[in-house]
């Protein structure tokens, strides 16, 4: 499966999904249009290893909901990506059975050379 998961509202997912010149046989999916499922997201946890992973703690509900105060199991990042899009990090890029969460440059960098060759 190739796709790639985005808010068409974040620059810095623009400016990634730009530099990375996907090709036309990857999916795009706007996550605010339309809300990761539970069976896409138990598949990218499988990938990644946890929901903790696919995790933002950057996201203005994490602060204002006081959640870094809290101890967060696995199932609650779970309910919590489900129930907002804002919590999952972005962007997250499924490569087959390669996954790159989030838009650090090493981890950009590392997608773009799976994608390209």
């Amino acid at each position: 499966m190739k796709k790639i998961y985005y808010l068409a509202t974040c620059d810095t997912c623009k400016r990634i999904m730009n530099e990375l010149s996907l090709p036309t046989n990857f999916e795009q999916r706007e996550i605010k249009e339309k809300n990761v499922t539970l069976r896409e997201l138990d598949d990218m946890k499988e990938l990644a290893g946890s929901y903790e992973a696919l995790f933002s703690k950057r996201a203005r509900l994490y602060k204002e909901r006081g959640l870094k105060d809290e101890k967060i199991t696995e199932d609650k990042y779970k309910a919590l990506i489900l129930e907002h899009y804002t919590f999952l990090k972005r962007p997250v890029i499924l490569n087959g059975e390669q996954i790159f969460i989030g838009n650090s440059k090493k981890t950009i960098e590392a997608a773009k050379a799976a994608i390209h060759g």
